[in-house]
Order: structure tokens, then sequence, then C-alpha cells
């Protein structure tokens, strides 16, 4: 296939889905999106786009082409990735990715790694979907939970977070000091899927009232604030609870979760991951 500037227009146009969205990601002017995708039409002999006052739509065929522009970028940013990783210097861009309710803990961490090595640009990704790293989009993930199952990845076990069951000092003013006996008694912010994997959630779930559960929340940072802001009970690693917290019940091993370093096989042993992991495992080993 000769047409690679036509293909790229094309892929453009159906992400942005205006030739001025796709000009500006292009870098290009939006005379020359229209002469690429004029072209590449012309070429194919097939209508790739229903041309509107709103912008372009897809059609068909276009649909089809843009499947497989996809596929190609996906490959081609593997195989970015996969370069970027290599040599023996410790320096470049690299990409960490984990829980967001992890980066007090994780950021001193960072800080001191970033110390050790400025030719270093660290870029961490934190969200609700998990950033791929066969796709290239982290050189290093850290995971709660279950071991993952990816074939192409190295995992390894980092630490284990013990969890404890806390409440905010203004909670414990306005309610009382809970005890085991009286929890169903009590507030608490909980997930909002019930069918979460963290274990103190799962706890929750199980034991106590839904209706006791009185704000609930799809991401862990969420119920953290929520639970510093004294809504209502809830479950915190021990080393995430501040000063601002009171211990309402101690750590048990039904609520803690194990902490899982995971990297990608083809990236695995080059320097700067190496270096990483390394200083990883040294400074989380004994996190709780």
């Amino acid at each position: 296939m000769q047409d690679w500037d036509g293909l790229r227009t094309a892929f453009e146009v159906v992400r942005h889905g205006t030739v001025s969205g796709a000009a500006q990601a292009l870098g290009v002017h939006h005379a020359t999106v229209i002469r690429h995708i004029d072209a590449l039409e012309a070429r194919l002999g097939v209508k790739l786009f229903q041309r509107h006052a709103r912008g372009y739509t897809p059609t068909e065929a276009g649909e089809d082409l843009a499947r497989v522009a996809q596929a190609t970028d996906d490959q081609f940013a593997q195989l970015s990735a996969r370069l970027s990783g290599q040599g023996s210097a410790v320096q470049g861009e690299l990409v960490v990715t984990t829980l967001a309710s992890f980066t007090r803990r994780l950021m001193p961490v960072l800080a001191e790694f970033q110390a050790e090595h400025p030719s270093v640009t660290l870029v961490y990704r934190t969200g609700p979907r998990i950033f791929r790293l066969e796709y290239g989009e982290a050189h290093v993930a850290i995971r709660a939970g279950s071991p993952p199952k990816e074939l192409d990845n190295v995992v390894q076990e980092l630490a284990t977070l013990k969890t404890a069951l806390y409440a905010a000092p203004s909670y414990v003013e306005r309610r009382g000091m809970p005890t085991e006996a009286d929890l169903v008694t009590h507030d608490f912010v909980g997930a909002d899927d019930e069918q979460t994997r963290a274990p103190g959630l799962r706890w929750m779930s199980a034991n106590i009232p839904r209706d006791r559960v009185v704000f609930r929340a799809i991401d862990d940072l969420s119920l953290y604030e929520a639970l510093r802001a004294g809504v209502g009970l809830g479950f915190s690693p021990v080393a995430e609870a501040g000063p601002d917290l009171v211990q309402v019940l101690p750590p048990r091993d039904e609520w803690s979760a194990k902490l899982w370093l995971v990297t990608h096989v083809d990236l695995h042993r080059t320097a700067k991951v190496q270096a990483l992991t390394q200083h990883l495992k040294a400074s989380l080993k004994d996190c709780e």
C-alpha cells in the first residue's frame, strides 16, 4: 500500500468526525485533509465518508478502514514502546500506572528514584481503566488484587497492603466510637459495584446491610475522601491512613490486598525498567 498519508488522514477524520479536527491532530491545513480523502476514495473506488454540514460520517467502507488503521496504530505504538525501552542508559520517558489511591504512598518513592536518575522523565497514569502494557501505554504497572493473567507480562509480588477499618474524628464525635458489636448501626462508605474485587469492600458487602452503606463510589480515591470527610466508616490501607483517621478495627488477613509489579516481557530487561522495578521492590518491601 503506497497511500499511507491517505490512510492516516482517513483514520483521523473517523476519530474526530470533522476535517478541522483531523487537520489539527495531523498538524496540516484542512485543505490537505480534504485532498487526501478525495485521492484515497478515487484510488479505492469507494466512498469512505458521507459529507454533511456538521462533519464527515464514515460509510461502512470507512468504518472498515478505520478498524484496520486502529490495529495498525496500536501495533506501531507497541513497536515504539519496545524501541524506546532499548539501550543501557537509565534515561528517557518512563511511564508508571497504578491506583490513584496509592499515590500518597508511592510518590515519595518515585521522587527518590527521579533524584537518583535525573535523565528520566516520569509519566504517571491513573484512571478508571487499565493502561495496557502490550500497547505501550505504560512501562511499569502496580496493580492490586489477584495476580494479572496476561501471557506477555512479567508479574512479581511486590507487597501486601494491610487494611483496617477507620473513621474520621468528626464521625466519632457525632456518632460515638464504633465497636464490632454495633457496626451494623453505623454508616459506611463503600463500593457502588457489588462485584468489587477489593477484599475489604467484599467483606462489607457480605456483613453490612446495604442500606447502611450511605455513600457509594466506583473509585477508591473518592471513598477515601468520603471517609476523611466523616461521611461514614470505611477501609484504608494502614500505610495510607494519616493522623486524621481513627482506627476502629485493626487489620485482618481477609481485608489485606496483594500488590503486584507488572512489566511487559519485551521491556522487562531494559535498563530503565530494571532500575525502577528494583527501586520499587527495595522501597516497598515493608509496605503495609
